[in-house]
């Protein structure tokens, strides 16, 4: 019986990490559809900044409730991973708390403190589902999280309950199986014991049965949980260390040249100058959809939490206007995802394939990124970076609103109208004003006068 435990424990695990490895490489891959861009600079600065901000959590202290209760789910999320490590050895090897005869003392303060932090991390949920709900907290009840968003939200607070709660009931019934000894002792139990006097009618056969129910449970629970949130916003527990390790060292604001502009710019203002050896006149400017974006913006989108800090600093949204920062991202990630799942069922019916240098051709389905956002809301960005200074793990969507901005200028010539007054009077006067180059300096002399 028991060697058919272990079995079947084994075949779980491995179908629970084929799957999730799978959706890994889905996720990779649509990253990788970004243009290249180097980010390798200042390793040093890049490590201080994911520590600072990632590990951490330097940013999230800006509101102190959410990040009170947010540094317990944080702490559960790293340190009861070492009681799920110990609960993969038991289920493959066939033991009982395979670490307690190794750690001794030790082991009975850490079950103590894990006890602690699933409670803390079951009351911190409570309070999210509270703000969520009760409170209704503006920025997590507003109109870009209709449907599906706060659907996500919910179930991911809802499961995080459900297993603290079996981990709890685990102990309890261990508890007074030991009491009656059936187990011998490990660990103690801080929390669970208050749930020993609901439990202790209860037969032996019965407590057996709840104790091992609560551990499979908790076991398949962590496998579905580890494959639902790399479908979910929550996937940001895993892409928030390296998406801020890539984030950019710049200062906020300071915007990127387009060097293919330069470069064409160059060559027609001097007829002797040479083309930079390789170079390819571009193609096209500006994203028109998320290949065009950088590898970078791509990880952007998949980390994103959803928490609507951005939209709620970003002085568009706050007035009434039709942006918010965080519908980018998610319009982002929505669009990357279909295009992905439409590039894997055209190469499974053979439209799609690479070429003889292993290079994929563009996918394209009729659609791209502005059939996701509007013109609208592209122009409504005044570009502060209120929203990136305010995000905790460093995502940039006026990086995405500029390069959609550029596409819309430069490639379909439907700039809103103060802008092409602007552009007419730079290209007459040299200047953003409608008045002759040689009237600059009059305003001097007519208040001198």
């Amino acid at each position: 019986m028991q060697m058919l435990s272990q079995i079947v424990f084994a075949a779980i695990l491995a179908a629970g990490i084929w799957l999730f490895a799978g959706k890994v490489r889905f996720i990779r891959r649509n990253i990788l559809l970004g243009r290249d861009v180097d980010l390798s600079d200042n390793p040093a600065a890049r490590w201080k900044q994911m520590l600072w901000v990632a590990m951490g959590q330097s940013k999230m202290a800006k509101r102190p409730v959410a990040a009170f209760f947010h540094l317990f789910v944080y702490l559960g999320f790293v340190l009861i991973n070492i009681e799920v490590l110990e609960i993969l050895i038991d289920g493959l090897l066939g033991t009982h708390r395979a670490f307690a005869p190794f750690l001794g003392g030790v082991y009975d303060i850490a079950i103590g403190f894990f006890e602690i932090l699933a409670f803390l991390v079951l009351v911190a949920c409570v309070v999210f589902l509270a703000r969520r709900y009760v409170a209704k907290v503006p920025r997590l009840n507003s109109r870009d999280l209709v449907g599906w968003p706060v659907k996500d939200a919910t179930i991911i607070l809802v499961v995080e309950i459900v297993l603290m709660a079996a981990l709890l009931k685990m102990n309890a019934a261990e508890q007074i199986l030991v009491s009656r000894g059936e187990m011998v002792a490990h660990g103690s139990f801080p929390i669970s014991q208050y749930l020993v006097p609901m439990m202790d009618g209860f037969s032996t056969g019965t407590l057996h049965f709840a104790e091992r129910a609560a551990w499979w449970f908790h076991f398949i629970g962590i496998l579905v949980f580890l494959n639902y949130v790399p479908y979910s916003k929550h996937w940001h527990i895993i892409m928030s260390f390296p998406n801020v390790y890539y984030s950019s060292l710049k200062p906020k604001g300071e915007l990127n040249n387009i060097s293919s502009i330069t470069t064409e710019v160059n060559l027609m203002m001097d007829p002797n100058a040479q083309p930079p050896e390789g170079y390819e006149p571009p193609v096209g400017f500006g994203a028109r959809d998320v290949q065009d974006l950088s590898w970078k913006n791509l990880m952007d989108a998949y980390t994103c939490t959803e928490c609507g800090r951005c939209s709620s600093v970003c002085p568009a949204n706050i007035t009434g206007k039709l942006l918010s920062p965080r519908k980018i991202m998610m319009n982002t990630r929505d669009r990357l995802e279909e295009v992905g799942y439409g590039m894997d069922q055209a190469m499974k019916a053979g439209e799609l394939k690479a070429d003889e240098n292993g290079v994929m051709p563009r996918f394209e389905d009729g659609k791209d990124l502005h059939n996701y956002t509007s013109a609208e809301e592209l122009w409504a960005c005044t570009t502060c970076n209120a929203c990136a200074e305010a995000c905790p793990v460093n995502i940039n969507p006026v990086d995405i609103i500029v390069q959609m901005r550029q596409y819309l200028v430069m490639e379909k010539s439907a700039a809103p109208g103060e802008l092409n007054n602007m552009f007419t009077n730079m290209e007459n006067n040299g200047a953003p004003w409608q008045f002759n180059q040689m009237d600059k300096a009059n305003w001097a002399m007519n208040s001198e006068g």
